[in-house]
C-alpha cells in the first residue's frame, strides 16, 4: 500500500475499508495442513465459519479440499451456496434448528450432538428414516487443565454422555461418525491434554471411529508488536502440529483403521489476512492528550474488545502537513467514550492519512454490530486488480426488516 494506491481505493470505494488478502489465506491453510500431514497424513482442517464467513474465504477452502465447521442454520446455507458438498459440512454448536439439522443430516452431512436435549430429535429422525444413515458425532467435554469450565458438549463422566452414546446401539440407521471436543484456550500446553483425553475416552469405549475432532483454539500469524501483548508464547502451526499429531502417528500404526484426524481453525488461518483501512479525519488536543478520529470503531475491528493494539501503518498522504506526536489515541467514529483503535501512537500523523490496522480478520466483520454506520467494504486486492468481495452496507440493507 502506498500514496497513490490509496488515493486510488478511497475515490472509488470511500474513505474506510477492508483490505482482503486471499492469497495469503491460501498459502496459511496449505502450510497449516502441510504441518499435519507430514506427521500423520490423514488430516484435515474444517473452516470455522462463524470466525470469518466471508463467502470468498469458504469457497477456497472448500476449493483446498477442507470442510466447512458451522454453528447455525445460516452458516450451513452459506455452505450450500459456495458449494460445499453436505458431507463436508460439519455442524457444532450449543443451538440446532430441527428442522436444518434434519435437512443436513439426510443430505449425508454430520451432526455433533452437544447436550441431552438435541436427542430426542435424533431419536425422531432414526424412527422416521430407518433405511437412511444419519452421520452423528458427541461432543466430549472434559478437564484439560486449563482453568475453564467449558460449556460445550456432554461431560464424558455424566450419565447424560452415557444416554447419547446409547443411542447409536439403539438405532442402526444412526452412524457414530465421530468424536469431536473444542476448548477456547490458544496455549500450546493445552493441546496434548486434548489428545490424552479423547485417547481415554476411546479405549474406555472401545471403539475407533471415521473422525477424530480436536475442535479449534489456535493462535494464527501476527506481528511481534502484537505477539509482545499476550502472556503466553505463540505457537507456529508446525509446534501445535508437533504436540498432537505424533500421538496420532504412533497410537495408529499398523492399524486397520487410522481415523481422520481433524481440527477447527478460524483466527489461525484469517486472522492476519485482513486488514483496516480509515482516513484521519482530524486531531485534536483535548487537556494535553493528541486524540486522532477516524472513519472507523474498534467494532470494525475488534469487536470483542480486548485492550490490545493491532499493528498499525500510516499512509502519508501530505508529509508537509505532518506532526510529530507522543503517546496520540486513535478514536473512533462512535459516540461510545471507550472507542479507540489504538493508543499510545508516537510518530507523525496529519488529518487526511490513512491509518491501516492489520491482523483484523478474525471475527471482525462478522460481529461488528449495525451502529451508528453501516459497515465498509471488503476489497480482494490481487495484484494490481481490485475485486470487491462485499460491497458497503447500505441504509436499505440495514433497515428493510423495519416497519416506517
Amino acid at each position: 500500500m502506498d500514496k497513490q494506491r490509496m488515493e486510488l481505493l478511497s475515490k472509488e470505494y470511500g474513505d474506510a475499508f477492508y483490505i482482503l488478502d486471499t492469497d495469503n489465506f491460501r498459502k496459511n491453510f496449505a502450510e497449516l495442513k502441510k504441518a499435519f500431514c507430514d506427521i500423520y497424513p490423514n488430516f484435515n482442517i474444517a473452516y470455522s465459519y462463524k470466525t470469518n464467513y466471508t463467502p470468498a474465504l469458504c469457497r477456497i477452502v472448500d476449493e483446498l479440499g477442507g470442510y466447512a465447521e458451522v454453528v447455525s442454520d445460516m452458516e450451513m446455507e452459506i455452505a450450500l451456496r459456495v458449494g460445499v458438498k453436505p458431507e463436508k459440512i460439519i455442524w457444532n454448536g450449543p443451538y440446532k434448528n430441527g428442522k436444518k439439522v434434519e435437512e443436513l443430516l439426510l443430505k449425508g452431512g454430520t451432526v455433533n450432538l452437544d447436550s441431552v436435549c438435541e436427542l430426542e430429535t435424533v431419536e425422531r429422525l432414526a424412527k422416521t428414516y430407518p433405511q437412511k444413515k444419519l452421520n452423528l458425532g458427541i461432543r466430549c467435554n472434559f478437564d484439560i487443565f486449563d482453568g475453564v469450565v467449558s460449556r460445550f458438549g456432554f461431560d464424558i463422566d455424566s450419565t447424560d454422555f452415557e444416554k447419547a452414546f446409547a443411542l447409536f446401539g439403539k438405532y442402526r440407521n444412526l452412524n457414530l461418525i465421530g468424536l469431536q471436543c473444542h476448548f477456547a484456550t490458544r496455549a500450546l500446553k493445552t493441546w496434548r491434554p486434548r489428545v490424552e483425553g479423547m485417547a481415554r475416552l476411546l479405549d474406555k469405549l472401545g471403539i475407533i471411529p471415521d473422525h477424530i475432532d480436536l475442535g479449534g483454539g489456535l493462535f494464527g500469524k501476527m506481528a511481534d508488536s502484537l505477539k509482545k501483548q499476550f502472556d503466553t508464547p505463540i505457537p507456529t502451526y508446525k509446534e501445535y502440529a508437533e504436540s498432537v499429531a505424533p500421538i496420532f502417528a504412533k497410537s495408529f500404526a499398523g492399524k486397520k483403521k487410522q481415523p481422520l484426524l481433524l481440527i477447527e481453525p478460524g483466527s489461525a488461518l484469517v486472522g492476519d489476512c485482513m486488514k483496516f483501512a480509515s482516513k484521519v479525519v482530524n486531531i485534536k488536543n483535548v487537556r494535553g492528550k493528541h486524540i486522532a478520529t477516524l472513519l472507523g470503531s474498534i467494532y470494525n475491528i475488534n469487536p470483542t474488545l480486548n485492550k490490545k493494539n493491532p499493528p498499525l501503518e500510516i499512509i502519508c498522504m501530505r508529509e508537509q502537513e505532518q506532526g510529530t506526536y507522543e503517546d496520540l489515541d486513535f478514536g473512533g467514529f462512535t459516540c461510545i467514550e471507550s472507542d479507540y483503535l489504538y493508543r499510545g501512537y508516537c510518530g507523525k500523523l496529519a488529518a487526511g492519512d490513512f491509518a491501516v490496522f492489520g491482523n483484523v480478520g478474525s471475527y471482525s466483520v462478522v460481529l461488528k454490530p449495525p451502529f451508528i454506520l453501516p459497515n465498509f467494504p471488503v476489497l480482494d486486492l490481487c495484484g494490481d486488480k481490485t475485486k470487491v468481495v462485499k460491497r458497503a452496507e447500505t441504509f436499505d440493507d440495514l433497515f428493510h426488516t423495519f416497519e416506517f
